[in-house]
């Protein structure tokens, strides 16, 4: 369907690529991944045609489409969500707006409009973008708004509804998870699952690749090496791929070193000298390897920790906080209690920035009180509070302060795998991206730990091998950290309590976060939550040794490969075979339950007569009907966890 063949590509003096190729089936479902600056985003525009390569060629298979959606922006003008969400052509898009500015059914404008919006099956169309807006979190309120007057994470969100509407044959998403609350997540990765066309993704998020991808592709030494499986196989198979790389550079290595041995010891004995030649011409002809790239992924530094405070870390009695008429939290009681370590999870707008705010002592409280406990340091870190820095200052020279007792070749090797490598530890502070001043901001509260942290978000504009070494640091951190974060591994890796936070309720669990899954599954939203995140661990293999494997050979590997692709095809069958239904039982139960509302309050005012007689029995049968699909419902949720 895509093909990248033998492709080279440089900016400015760089070389990203050099002869890389790559073919994307239909189907094919592939995670693209790599340390920041490695091209992953330069590959995507070649892709797409903003870039062209300096050699090879991309060509996309006549008749085929693509779909994009980018990390950080995407325009939006006068239209409305719903508007944005079904303009999957120019001709719809235009139809649509036609549509609404002359109502007038019997006017020519609307009814040209109306005809094309017919012919591209728009009301089918609308009615599906509606679902995937409502699986997105957005309110049937929201429908009807100009995507303009939303936050930038909404508009993308809307943005990533037309992809899905659209349906593109090769659906390429870079980071789509920074704006999606962990609820959405779930959605989400519920819908890929089944997803007709090929996905290539770009994510840092090494639960959603476990979750969505059955092939990964990684940018190493300017070319695309690809793997099979999601990114824990990746991982095992990555591990042995380098120590095959790391023999043959030794072996290499040793070769070159023998046949410079021999020139330099006989290349000025006449007897010798052309054999010497000789050494000298294959040495010419040995094709390099350029030496193994550092996968150390964790920093080896242990950081400062910090004074020990109260038991009662924070408690807050009573507290009342409002956005105007909006009100977030009413009689909100809680208390931190040192040492825990407790992540913040509900949909987007519930209220868990706002909690991380109100804890940072940052918002004046409406009501209520706020206590520290004794002793206790509070810092607090989000993506857009970078305020603090000193933009007169190097990127190193505002790192080390207030960093004492920790010495600058220590701080420059934070700094290095948190991005700032080389020469850029020099670069002024102010001229950094935003990305780059959080990553600074968070680097230096890692350096002066205060013994309450509040993290919001902190792993956004992180790569894998920076997740990590923030892991690795906070790992051993011996104060009481509050965070909120979509990034499931972050969590699974910090969390041992979790505080589910919804329409100002709070609900604690006194577990890590699979006990959450576990506990609130039987409570949790009807979005397969629990089956789309809860498995993103796949079950340890037992090791085999190759003694114990028979030997097969070329035909009885390829009938094995066939087997084994036949056998995933009935599974992947079957298994959208179930979410179909799933999806059925989902609406139908959505349905008896209004209808149940509906009847319920009717007969709160009826009189009890004989005309009330059919309203009590349909509710009867309706309620019978009900326990059925609920059941039916359950079943369906386990099994498909179990197979997820």
């Amino acid at each position: 369907m895509l093909t990248v063949s033998q492709v080279t590509k440089a900016f400015g003096g760089r070389t990203l690529f050099e002869d890389a190729s790559l073919q994307i089936n239909p189907g094919d479902r592939i995670g693209l991944i790599g340390p920041n600056g490695a091209g992953k985003s330069t590959l995507f525009s070649l892709i797409l045609g903003d870039n062209a390569p300096d050699e090879g060629t991309v060509s996309l298979q006549r008749g085929r489409t693509i779909g994009f959606l980018p990390q950080e922006t995407a325009p939006s003008g006068e239209e409305t969500v719903l508007q944005l969400a079904t303009s999957i052509s120019p001709a719809m898009a235009a139809a649509y707006a036609t549509m609404r500015e002359f109502p007038d059914e019997h006017c020519a404008e609307h009814h040209e409009a109306s005809s094309v919006f017919l012919e591209h099956d728009g009301y089918n169309l609308e009615a599906k973008a509606k679902r995937i807006l409502a699986g997105l979190a957005f309110r049937d309120s929201d429908h009807h708004r100009p995507a303009r007057t939303m936050s930038g994470g909404w508009i993308m969100r809307a943005h990533l509804a037309r992809l899905l509407v659209m349906e593109p044959d090769l659906l390429m998403l870079d980071e789509p998870t920074n704006h999606l609350d962990l609820e959405t997540l779930g959605w989400f990765q519920a819908h890929l699952s089944e997803y007709p066309g090929a996905l290539l993704v770009i994510s840092h998020d090494r639960a959603f690749l476990n979750a969505v991808c059955d092939g990964m592709v990684e940018i190493s030494r300017q070319h695309l090496h690809r793997y099979r499986g999601n990114y824990d196989d990746y991982l095992v198979e990555k591990k042995a791929r380098d120590e095959q790389y790391l023999a043959a550079y030794k072996n290499q290595q040793r070769e070159i070193e023998h046949l410079q041995d021999f020139i330099n010891r006989f290349r000025a004995k006449a007897s010798k000298a052309a054999q010497a030649q000789e050494r000298i011409k294959q040495l010419a002809r040995i094709k390099r390897l350029p030496p193994p790239e550092n996968s150390e992924a964790t920093v080896k530094f242990r950081f400062p920790q910090p004074p020990r405070g109260g038991q009662r870390t924070m408690v807050l009695e009573h507290v009342r906080q409002a956005y105007g008429d909006h009100v977030v939290y009413e009689d909100l009681n809680i208390t931190v209690e040192r040492g825990q370590r407790t992540v913040l999870v509900g949909p987007n707008g519930a209220g868990k920035s706002t909690l991380l705010k109100i804890l940072a002592g940052l918002l004046p409280l409406e009501g209520g009180t706020r206590t520290e406990g004794h002793n206790v340091s509070v810092g607090y870190f989000a993506q857009h509070r970078t305020d603090t820095l000193d933009v007169r200052r190097t990127v190193l020279e505002e790192a080390m302060d207030g960093a004492s007792g920790v010495s600058e070749q220590s701080v420059r090797t934070v700094l290095g795998s948190f991005l700032f490598s080389g020469e850029a530890v020099f670069k002024n502070v102010g001229v950094l991206s935003g990305g780059e001043k959080s990553r600074l901001a968070l680097v230096k509260l890692l350096l002066r730990p205060p013994n309450l942290l509040l993290l919001d978000e902190p792993t956004t504009h992180l790569d894998m091998a920076s997740i990590n070494a923030l892991v690795a640091a906070l790992a051993p951190y011996e104060g009481t950290l509050v965070f909120v974060s979509h990034d499931v591994h972050f969590i699974r890796s910090l969390a041992t309590t979790v505080l589910h936070i919804n329409a100002g309720r709070l609900t604690p669990y006194a577990g890590d976060y699979d006990y959450y899954l576990e506990k609130s599954g039987a409570a949790s939203d009807r979005g397969g939550l629990v089956a789309a995140l809860k498995n993103h661990r796949p079950a340890e293999k037992p090791a085999a040794h190759a003694a114990d494997k028979p030997k097969l050979g070329l035909k009885e590997i390829k009938q094995q490969r066939r087997a084994e692709a036949e056998a995933r095809k009935a599974a992947a069958a079957a298994l959208r075979q179930s979410q179909s239904r799933h999806r059925e039982l989902e609406q139908r139960i959505m349905a008896l339950e209004a209808r149940q509302r509906e009847l319920a309050t009717i007969l709160e005012s009826a009189p009890n007569n004989a005309t009330s007689f059919p309203l009590h029995r349909e509710l009867a049968d309706l309620t019978e009907e009900l326990e059925q699909a609920n059941e039916e419902w359950n079943n369906l949720s386990a099994s498909m966890a179990t197979t997820a």
